[in-house]
């Protein structure tokens, strides 16, 4: 049974400070809907947004909330059976949906969706995407996983018919283990990439295949499928089927020429449009390819579109730079990046070492923080994905597997340390005039980039 109607509504987000909750939030107060939350540890930046918006927000999962009584209770992937709150509502047997069953019928229903998938690039290639369309005139609605510095806020509901969305491969809510994607209906469908990833919820990547292919089958015969050429699971996913135009990039039929800051775009050889940015690697030209890709579906020419990524300007925590430090014989720079996954810390790390050169050293300051990594299962990947880096510090807080051990194939490039408090120190007693350190998390990981400014601002 749906939930769509015209009336406006009072709904409450369990979980409302993650990206996604967050952002449906702030389409959903757009729309003229009451709107209140509530979550574990009331969280910044997430909270101080949603506040600034007027939303009220309770902290923890306390079943006085009932009281509330909204019309809809939208619960968010994070809440599992158990929550006290959420055991209430079912013992209540009061309506509730899904973030994105909610957003599907509410927002998305009736709009030209662009989904961005894949296991790398989605915040990025969704940020490009919605920023192409901005500059084409298009007023589009987007929800992105983080902060695209053009806009400066997550999510908007938008005034025309297009609507750009991540598109996240994680399990929808505790009651549908189904990919969120699955949901949206996109027109448009972007696959970036496709590794083994979220290892709590997934056998195998045989298991995210066959949800990739969950989304491929509700793209309608007129929509266009955007793929990765260079992906074999990708290719594995479209030969189970697909029943809409496929354009695969990255290969011959929309590829590119040149440095990954300088390149022209090629449709068959011939070269339709040139991109001239600040952006670092070769995962955002191809980046750059898939976003130019879906923005040619709904009439954007890849010239207008290369003209666009010129004022490109990122996401937040996408090798944003956190401050830099002057000292005598070069300055000291401090990256956040989101990376996390061994691939996606490689190619982070690949692109600085390509922009820098071979003179320069990087300092590769990382926390394995996601569940897959948690679990263990990338950690014979880490000595591989680092090896751009000159030195490699480890946050092993909360890990059960022997970082060390793992990392020792680095030798004396690699240290570990058991928290912030303990890695900061062997940071500062390394680092030189003139090097980079890149933080990556897909956290806050403790403030390291500002704790890591301040102590080297003191120092002489």
């Amino acid at each position: 049974m749906g939930f769509l109607q015209s009336r406006p509504m009072h709904i409450h987000i369990l979980g409302i400070c993650g990206s996604f909750m967050g952002g449906l939030a702030v389409l959903a107060q757009a729309s003229g809907h009451r709107v209140t939350g509530c979550d574990q540890g009331v969280y910044p930046p997430m909270s101080e947004q949603l506040r600034a918006l007027g939303i009220d927000l309770v902290e923890g999962f306390g079943t006085e909330q009932l009281a509330l009584r909204p019309d809809l209770w939208v619960i968010g992937n994070a809440i599992s059976r158990g929550n006290p709150l959420l055991e209430a509502i079912l013992n209540a047997n009061l309506r509730y949906a899904s973030g994105p069953q909610w957003l599907a019928e509410q927002v998305l229903a009736g709009q030209h969706v662009l989904a961005v998938a894949g296991t790398h690039g989605k915040t990025t290639t969704t940020a490009m995407l919605a920023w192409v369309l901005e500059q084409a005139g298009l007023a589009p609605g987007f929800l992105i996983g983080g902060v695209p510095l053009n806009f400066g806020v997550s999510a908007r509901l938008g005034a025309g018919q297009y609507f750009v969305i991540e598109a996240d491969e994680y399990d929808t809510a505790f009651f549908d283990k189904r990919s969120k994607f699955v949901h949206y209906r996109p027109r448009t469908v972007v696959l970036n990439n496709l590794e083994f990833d979220h290892a709590d919820i997934f056998d195998n990547l045989a298991a995210i295949e066959r949800q990739f292919h969950h989304l491929v089958r509700t793209v309608p015969t007129q929509g266009r499928v955007v793929a990765n050429a260079l992906e074999p699971a990708l290719q594995r996913v479209l030969a189970q089927g697909c029943w809409s135009e496929t354009l695969w990039f990255g290969g011959e039929a929309f590829g590119s020429r040149g440095e990954a800051g300088d390149f022209e775009v090629l449709v068959h050889g011939q070269a339709v449009a040139r991109v001239q940015w600040p952006l670092l690697g070769r995962h955002n030209q191809l980046n750059a390819l898939a976003c130019l890709a879906a923005a040619a579906h709904v009439g954007v020419s890849p010239a207008a579109g290369a003209q666009a990524l010129a004022r490109f300007a990122n996401a937040k925590r996408r090798m944003e730079v956190r401050g830099q430090v002057a000292r005598t014989g070069g300055v000291i720079t401090v990256y956040d990046d989101f990376a996390h996954h061994p691939t996606a810390i490689r190619t982070t790390l690949d692109g600085l070492r390509q922009a820098l050169g071979d003179t320069v050293r990087i300092l590769a300051v990382f926390e394995p923080r996601s569940n897959t990594m948690k679990l263990g299962a990338m950690k014979a990947l880490l000595p591989a994905a680092l090896h751009s880096a000159d030195l490699a510090f480890c946050n092993t807080q909360g890990l059960t597997w022997d970082a060390a051990q793992a990392l020792a194939p680095l030798g004396h490039k690699a240290q570990v340390a058991d928290g912030v408090d303990a890695l900061l120190p062997q940071v500062l007693a390394h680092v030189q005039p003139g090097d980079h350190i890149v933080c990556m998390s897909n956290g806050g990981f403790d403030n390291i980039h500002q704790r890591l400014l301040h102590a080297l601002q003191l120092r002489p």
